[in-house]
C-alpha cells in the first residue's frame, strides 16, 4: 500500500468507536488530529503506546491536537482496553482493514525472519484543512509519543 506524505489529502475515515457510534475525520475538520494505527489492543507494546498517548493527552490537546487510535480489533475488545487502561480518546475499529490500507498502515511486515501482512505501527497528523502535516511509519511503541511531541514542538504536560 502506498504511504501518505506531507501535503496529501487525508483519506476519509469513518469507523465504529469503542464508546459506541462512529467517529469520522470529517467530524474533526477544523482541528488538528493525531491518528495512530496499532496492531492489537491489550498487547504489551500497544498498551505502552496507548498509555503514552493517554499521559500526553493534556499537552497534545493543549496544543490543539485531538488523538484517535485505530486498530483491526473488534469494538468490544477496544472498549475493554479503553476501560482497563483509562483511555479517554477515541479508539476505532477497522476489522476490514479498509482505513488501515487507505492510510498506508497495512502491509508486509517482517518479524523474527517471518514475513506476513499486518498493521504497520504508524502515526499521521492531519491539519485542520484535512491535509497530512506529518506521516511516520514503522514507529516504535516505546518513546514514540515523546518523539512525536518533539517533532510537533509540544512540551510535556
Amino acid at each position: 500500500m502506498p504511504r501518505l506524505a506531507v501535503g496529501d489529502t487525508a483519506p476519509d475515515l469513518t469507523l465504529p468507536s469503542a464508546t459506541g457510534g462512529t467517529v469520522s475525520l470529517a467530524d474533526l475538520r477544523g482541528r488538528s488530529v493525531v491518528v495512530y494505527f496499532y496492531p492489537a489492543a491489550a498487547t504489551p507494546g500497544c498498551t505502552t503506546q496507548a498509555c503514552d498517548f493517554r499521559d500526553s493527552l493534556a499537552s497534545l490537546q493543549g496544543a490543539g491536537y485531538e488523538v484517535v487510535g485505530v486498530s483491526p480489533d473488534p469494538v468490544g475488545k477496544l472498549a475493554q482496553f479503553a476501560q482497563d487502561e483509562s483511555l479517554t480518546f477515541p479508539l476505532l475499529s477497522d476489522t476490514e482493514h479498509t482505513t488501515l490500507e487507505a492510510w498506508g498502515a497495512w502491509g508486509e511486515k517482517k518479524n523474527y525472519g517471518r514475513t506476513y501482512t499486518g498493521v504497520i505501527r504508524s502515526t499521521v497528523v492531519v491539519d485542520p484543512d484535512g491535509k497530512v502535516a506529518l506521516a511516520q511509519y514503522n514507529v516504535r511503541a516505546t518513546g514514540h509519543v515523546a518523539k512525536l511531541r518533539r517533532d510537533l514542538g509540544i512540551d510535556a504536560a
